[in-house]
């Protein structure tokens, strides 16, 4: 009962929170077995006010870097300030040959956001600058709000850290309008994280690839699926010590699969 409603008080910043409203569900946990990960899941039922969650303890009290996830946040502050126009404004290729084939170019932000680009997102964040990123995310409190080291990559760094909890009502509140941004400002990162839509389901994320402080890698999936206008809030958190991991399809893999068994993907929600 205790652990409950220490849930319930995190819980109760973006929903208001009951002691009954929160169920754990193992059988989810063989998703995560299967591809040799340990993790979480969150899903939040925005019309029942009921969440559905998978290890409670890692969602709800481990804090890990947000890596790309941090995007959602630097496309607001960049937007909000002006540093980005809008989601066509282009940051132009620097000209240093990168892995990832597809930043090797000129992007728009819409672009760099569904190719997840580093060094797009670095540039804004250096165009925004030290003591403007740092009151914002003060005043979003976010994670544990420490942008120590390069401005650019803090985010990757394992300084700024956040939880599953607070990943999920980040987007949550972004999906009502309800962060201290302008209602266009939010209403472009909403366009930029629809990735599917069709006549049964619309969903949105945003990934995230980076390292734990112990090396292993660290795999986010946050964001909402609406059926029948509906939304659903959730995240996933995943962790592996296989440097080989094939991270993309391994995350969205485990995510489709828990929507499916949730019943997901058929509009029938």
């Amino acid at each position: 009962m205790q652990k409950i409603f220490a849930a319930c008080l995190l819980f109760v910043l973006f929903s208001g929170c009951a002691l009954n409203n929160v169920s754990e569900d193992k059988s989810l946990k063989k998703y995560f077995d299967d591809a040799h990960v340990t993790g979480s899941f969150g899903l939040f039922d925005n019309g029942q006010g009921n969440f559905t969650i998978y290890n409670l303890k890692r969602y709800r009290d481990s804090s890990y870097t947000p890596a790309s996830t941090f995007k959602i946040v630097n496309s607001l502050i960049g937007i909000q300030t002006g540093v980005i126009k809008d989601e066509n404004m282009v940051i132009k290729w620097d000209g240093i040959k990168r892995s990832q084939e597809e930043w090797n170019k000129d992007l728009t932000m819409a672009e760099a956001f569904k190719v997840s680009s580093v060094p797009y997102y670095q540039e804004v964040a250096r165009r925004i600058g030290r003591d403007t990123m740092q009151r914002w995310i003060d005043s979003l409190h976010y994670g544990n709000k420490n942008t120590s080291g390069p401005i650019d990559s803090f985010w990757l760094n394992n300084h700024l850290k956040i939880t599953a909890d607070e990943e999920l009502g980040l987007v949550k509140k972004l999906y009502f309008d309800q962060l201290p941004f302008y209602q266009r400002t939010q209403e472009i990162v909403r366009g930029v994280m629809l990735r599917e839509n069709n006549a049964n389901y619309k969903l949105s994320y945003k990934t995230g690839w980076g390292n734990t402080e112990n090396g292993n890698e660290l795999g986010w999936i946050v964001g909402w699926i609406e059926e029948n206008k509906h939304p659903y809030f959730f995240v996933l958190n995943i962790e592996s010590p296989d440097k080989k991991i094939d991270m993309r399809n391994v995350r969205m893999n485990i995510l489709k699969n828990i929507l499916k068994q949730l019943g997901f993907f058929e509009g029938k929600r």
